[in-house]
């Protein structure tokens, strides 16, 4: 019996170190994505599975389609694993010399001019030749990301509202004039006081223009905490468990 259940342990360690298929995708203007897919490990007949888009922070960068499962994207499928959701996740990884989306604070471009980044335009195609291909439930499609990926998550929900379920912004920033196109969203967004890299200001002026607009978001602020404000999110059953309660319908 000792033996069976050590077995049986070993077993769910290695599935849940196991990591995600290295994939490539273009898009239709030629723009590559590297990235990497997880899924679940069987798929019944007739049943759909929600998808998680990860977007990682600026030091995991780079083209060896690997160091974006650092930080984040592996303990979103253990929390997974642990509540018994099999799940999608969308692990892209953003080039060197690039980022998800504009890296700022103080949005000073007019408001009316959208900055175009293939980049993120082409993570967003992803997502639909994803969902087009495999069985990926549409009214369970979430979004999260750290850091520059805060940025990235704050830019793709105003880019393409309607395709998330959710969202879960972690140390980033937006630009405040945009929160109408998604004010109905359920958002939590997550900042340590103490962030010298991305100040607290970034979320602070996401979430008041977006109670100001009527939304619902919640803000999560950790007393003393630096920059890692994602590593105890993440680890969170509970924020795990919010996010795989929203659909669209909801």
């Amino acid at each position: 019996m000792i033996a069976k259940t050590l077995l049986a342990l070993a077993s769910m360690a290695t599935a849940l170190a196991a990591e995600p298929e290295a994939k490539t995708f273009t898009a239709a203007d030629g723009t590559e994505v590297l990235y990497r897919l997880a899924a679940p490990e069987k798929t019944e007949e007739g049943k759909a599975y929600p998808l998680v888009l990860f977007l990682h922070g600026a030091g995991e960068r780079g083209a060896d389609n690997k160091a974006q499962l650092k930080h984040g994207a592996m303990a979103i499928l253990q929390n997974a694993e642990k509540l018994g959701q099999p799940m999608f996740v969308i692990a892209p990884q953003c080039p060197a010399d690039k980022t998800w989306a504009p890296y700022r604070i103080d949005f000073k471009i007019p408001a009316d001019e959208k900055p175009k980044n293939p980049l993120l335009d082409a993570v967003l195609a992803l997502i639909e030749e994803t969902a087009s291909k495999q069985p990926v439930d549409r009214s369970r499609i979430y979004i999260s990301g750290l850091s520059m990926g805060g940025f990235g998550t704050w830019a793709a929900i105003a880019s393409q509202p309607k395709t998330f379920a959710a969202a879960i912004p972690i140390c980033g920033a937006g630009d405040p004039r945009t929160v109408d196109r998604f004010k109905n969203l359920p958002i939590r967004i997550f900042h340590g006081d103490d962030d010298k890299v991305v100040p607290l200001t970034g979320s602070q002026r996401m979430f008041d223009a977006l109670k100001e607009a009527g939304s619902e978001a919640k803000l999560t602020i950790y007393p003393g905490v630096g920059h890692n404000s994602w590593t105890q999110t993440y680890a969170d059953e509970e924020v795990i468990r919010w996010l795989f309660s929203q659909t669209k319908s909801n």
